[in-house]
């Protein structure tokens, strides 16, 4: 390799799907730069990263975890981010932080393709990411084939850095198309340099070819070199790797078993050789590099019983002193992370990813300047919408009162999840991402707030409504007890509205036989009936109009008309063809087209109502499918439609109208009712 000389920083996050090694590629970082004297192991719950207790009772990464290192005049911060899709938002807001991204992933090709969002976002925000195929003993198909699955995946090109020497089992080493050289492996030291195999010359001369013409697509110099048959120094290939990188017009692609260390030193080497400085970084969001004004950004934010709350940010111009006022909070001090270690600091610069202590009231994507109106100067990522919920309750009674202020704190972790109060069921509802992204939502409420909780399915918010109108609906409501009694007397019109149209009140009182200060209790007895209707649920779409009454001048009052009214109601609804509505959403599934006839049977067998599909704008391979599906057919949807798409499947939901439950279910439904009441 030629000689370079290496300053600054270095932000990098690690992500990539489900259980392909990222926490583990993380540890064979630490431990080749001579950070770690000795690697830890999921298994054994020893790792830098996922120190936190769900991740560790789950052996899986369920938050960003921060490790800075310093190794050869550069500080590296390094973000291990979740694989498992149920936490994506978690990835996606640290992703907006940082310099560049290793994707580690599988060389398995069913894998491979789950690896389509996280490209998609990447490129989308042009945040420069390297590729590296974790695993490569454990191959089944040829590297060829793995690297074509690959392209079906990212709008931008793939650049080998290197081939492999065998594989699966036969795994032996690695060719490195910038030296031409081949190394061969050795668990838990470097590789060492060995003669090219002469049955592979012709294999590498090949990909060589094909790697230094990628390159020229973007660079004109080197394409008059290669027509000329000139051959390029290797530091002019370097730095068109660190430009080409630095723009997001390639990805560079590297093989390796992080368990073994196998291929991590020479990808070490390549972050520090190509990867973009910070400034470069800052330039691409539209930051001046010289300004001297501190910016910084929330990535992440933590909650700890004891320490309380950290804020995880970058710097992206000037510097940040301990106890600095930013967005008018004063910071309750400044950390460098490494696991769950904290390092006290007194100043850092921009480029710098570190924990600010007491940022109250700040939540994560917000920009932290002197001036508090910056606050969205920096882009974020989008929220995600929830796709699965439970509800909650605690199980002990009196801790109802810490929950609100729980849930708080819970969601500034987490803003993937999201809670309400649901003005129907009257039960607090928990969503979020999945049935193992509220799990550890849990998990946290019980270790951190002692709030354990009970759960079960939301209910529906099922309405009812009429069929028919009625009129003349008589309600009197007399009750004599030995001074002045109370008299109220009412006839109303029930009729049912257009869907959608709510709920109507009027009068059309002659001659004062219901007199003006007792009307508004007739529209309030009526209101409050409608609050739980013959059928047990809230009513819709009903006009009430009070058409004729008495009163007496002695005993009447409001109170008593409202009573009336009351009575009418009830009568007159049961007389009107009460009918059971259930909410209806408008679903758009975003699935993998090889995907898409599964998904159909998927909406026609929940009694959905498919309105079409589409290629999905931007992604290729992919479609969109517009549907209709009843609410209550939604809890689990996810989960199934996971299933069937490798886990990458997704959908977005809003409400969109209520609809007549079918005879048969609402009989059901309300047979159900009528056994719990």
């Amino acid at each position: 390799m030629s000689e370079n000389v290496f300053s600054g920083s270095r932000n990098v996050a690690i992500v990539g799907s489900y259980l392909s090694g990222k926490t583990t590629l993380l540890e064979s970082l630490l431990y080749v730069t001579g950070s770690l004297s000795r690697k830890g192991k999921i298994t054994e719950k020893n790792t830098v990263g996922d120190g936190s207790q769900e991740a560790r009772d789950r052996q899986m990464t369920v938050e960003v975890n921060a490790v800075s290192i310093e190794h050869d005049g550069i500080r590296f911060n390094f973000l291990d981010c979740p694989g498992s899709v149920e936490f994506t938002q978690e990835t996606y807001n640290a992703l907006m932080g940082v310099d560049a991204a290793i994707i580690v992933c599988e060389p398995d090709l069913p894998k491979v393709l789950t690896l389509a969002p996280l490209f998609q976002f990447l490129d989308n925000w042009e945040i420069p990411h390297l590729l590296f195929i974790n695993k490569m003993d454990r191959a089944h198909d040829s590297f060829p084939t793995i690297i074509e699955t690959l392209k079906s995946v990212s709008s931008r090109p793939f650049v080998l850095h290197q081939v492999p020497i065998g594989l699966g089992e036969n795994l032996k080493g690695y060719i490195d198309l910038v030296t031409e050289q081949a190394y061969q492996y050795h668990a838990d030291a470097p590789a060492d340099s060995i003669p090219l195999p002469d049955e592979l010359k012709d294999e590498e001369q090949a990909a060589r070819a094909e790697f230094l013409e990628q390159l020229a697509d973007f660079d004109d110099h080197l394409l008059e070199e290669l027509l000329e048959d000139i051959e390029p120094p290797q530091d002019e290939i370097e730095r068109d790797l660190k430009l080409e990188l630095g723009a997001d017009q390639i990805v560079p692609v590297f093989i390796g078993v992080a368990e073994q260390d196998f291929g991590v030193r020479p990808l070490f080497e390549a972050l520090q050789r190509e990867a973009p400085e910070p400034e470069t970084t800052a330039k691409r969001r539209g930051l001046d590099a010289d300004e001297e004004q501190p910016i910084a950004q929330v990535l992440k934010t933590y909650y700890s019983p004891q320490g309380g709350k950290l804020s995880l940010v970058r710097i992206w111009s000037g510097a940040l002193t301990d106890g600095m006022n930013l967005n008018n909070i004063r910071m309750g001090g400044m950390y460098r992370l490494t696991g769950q270690q904290q390092e006290s600091l007194n100043q850092a610069t921009a480029g710098d990813i570190v924990a600010l202590g007491r940022m109250d009231g700040v939540p994560t994507g917000e920009t932290l300047s002197l001036d508090a109106d910056m606050r969205e100067l920096m882009p974020k990522a989008q929220a995600l919408s929830p796709v699965y919920a439970l509800a909650i309750a605690p199980k002990d009674r009196k801790d109802e009162v810490k929950l609100t202020t729980a849930l708080t704190k819970l969601l500034e972790e987490d803003p993937a999840l999201f809670w309400e109060q649901h003005g129907d069921t009257h039960e607090v509802i928990l969503w979020g991402q999945g049935d193992i992204h509220l799990q550890v939502a849990l998990d946290r409420l019980e270790r951190k707030y002692k709030l354990p909780m009970s759960t079960h399915a939301p209910q529906v918010p099922y309405k009812e409504t009429i069929r028919k109108a009625v009129t003349k609906v008589h309600g009197r409501y007399k009750h004599q007890t030995g001074g002045h009694g109370q008299f109220g007397d009412v006839y109303l019109d029930i009729q049912p509205l257009p869907r959608g149209d709510g709920f109507t009140f009027s009068e059309h009182i002659v001659g004062g036989v219901v007199p003006r200060q007792y009307i508004p209790g007739v529209e309030t007895g009526v209101r409050e009936y409608l609050v739980h209707g013959p059928l047990g649920f809230p009513v819709v779409d009903v006009a009430v109009t009070l058409q004729d009454g008495s009163y007496h001048s002695v005993d009447s009052s409001e109170q008593a008309f409202k009573m009336a009214a009351r009575i009418a109601m009830q009568e007159g609804m049961q007389k009107a063809g009460p009918q059971l509505l259930e909410p209806i959403l408008s679903v758009t599934i975003s699935v993998p087209n090889d995907a898409t006839s599964k998904v159909l049977r998927l909406v026609s067998g929940r009694r959905g109502q498919v309105m079409g599909y589409d290629a999905k704008a931007k992604w290729q391979g992919w479609d969109e499918v517009q549907a209709l599906l009843p609410q209550a057919e939604i809890q689990d949807l996810i989960l199934e439609l996971r299933s069937l798409t490798m886990g990458v499947g997704f959908f977005e939901w809003t409400f969109d109208h209520l609809q007549e439950v079918p005879g048969k279910i609402a009989e059901r439904l309300l047979a159900r009712v009528g056994d719990e009441s």
